[in-house]
């Protein structure tokens, strides 16, 4: 094939998908260019990865053949879902089904599956430790990802499973950052107790991608878990208070409470939260901080993130 192989990026305009378009689009000598799927080309996102040099073309993951058309000719293909989008595991799946299907249709050399695990495989379904969710779920946003990997690998289509971590851009959009206390002093709430918690950049996902996209063969086959760093909820209360200048407590909330908040999808990030604690060992094993600067050398700490994102982090 000559000229730069394509890499074609489904959800170019979210977070995952926009740092991969914006990796490749930063290095033009690096054999890559960037396909920007969306489903509005016309979009501002859009417009903006369009003036960084990428081809954006109209895909919809809920048409398949929509797909297959922006996925031909492509080299690489960057897949994702959307499940916060409709919180529909069902829906989630039929996604990455399409998405498998189109890049077996397409010839794609080389696809990255962003994934993470199926919780059943350590909280079977008659295991009251988590609530079932949905009747045959324990961490619904995890388990459709991790079932849908079979999509995947039995399509025979060259597959990296990349196993993502907790996005500390959430402390901006998902309101999980500080909230004033009852004596007004800024308390930072998470249900982790003293456990570690992975995290990591949004921008560092697709910058992580692009690293396996250049390994190429080397990473076919394999199963990666990034992160930019484990921290505690304490460890990272006392990063937060550094980077906004007034102190922060640290509040562990107990799984129970958070399943019962009653916001849309309290119970399925409350079971992951306690999956993410009871199982610190292996989730943490999975996702090697080291690994993931090899294929991003611009890898984030907690503390660099904070340094450039700190100010947007709404406090009420």
């Amino acid at each position: 094939m000559s000229g730069p192989r394509i890499i074609a990026v489904v959800g170019a305009t979210g977070a995952q998908g926009g740092g991969l378009v914006r990796a490749i689009c930063a290095d033009p000598s690096g054999g890559f260019r960037a396909r920007a799927i969306t489903r509005d080309v016309n979009s501002e996102k859009a417009k903006a990865l369009a003036a960084l040099g990428a081809e954006v073309v109209a895909g919809d993951v809920d048409d398949p053949e929509s797909l297959r058309k922006a996925f031909e000719g492509a080299y690489g293909a960057y897949c994702v879902t959307f499940f916060w989008d409709h919180f529909s595991p069902e829906k989630e799946m039929a996604e990455a089904k399409a998405m498998a299907e189109a890049a077996k249709a397409a010839g794609v050399q080389h696809v990255v599956w962003s994934t993470l695990e199926d919780t059943r495989n350590w909280v079977p379904l008659d295991d009251d430790r988590l609530p079932t969710l949905m009747g045959k779920y324990k961490v619904p946003h995890f388990d459709a990802k991790g079932e849908s990997d079979a999509f995947f690998l039995e399509s025979g289509v060259p597959t990296t499973l990349l196993r993502t971590s907790f996005y500390w851009d959430n402390l901006i959009g998902f309101g999980m950052g500080p909230k004033a206390g009852p004596d007004g002093g800024l308390v930072f709430s998470l249900p982790m107790g003293d456990r570690k918690l992975p995290g990591i950049a949004a921008e560092d996902i697709g910058r992580c991608a692009y690293g396996i996209f250049r390994g190429g063969a080397a990473h076919i086959g394999k199963t990666l878990g990034i992160a930019g760093e484990h921290l505690t909820g304490a460890q990272m209360a006392a990063a937060l208070g550094t980077a906004l200048g007034q102190p922060v407590a640290y509040q562990a909330v107990p799984f129970a409470v958070y399943r019962g908040l009653g916001f849309p999808g309290a119970e399925d990030l409350g079971n992951m939260f306690q999956f993410k604690h009871d199982f610190e060992a292996e989730f943490c094993g999975q996702r090697d901080v080291a690994a993931s600067r090899a294929l991003n050398p611009e890898l984030q700490s907690f503390a660099m993130w904070l340094k450039g994102n700190g100010a947007q982090i709404p406090l009420v």
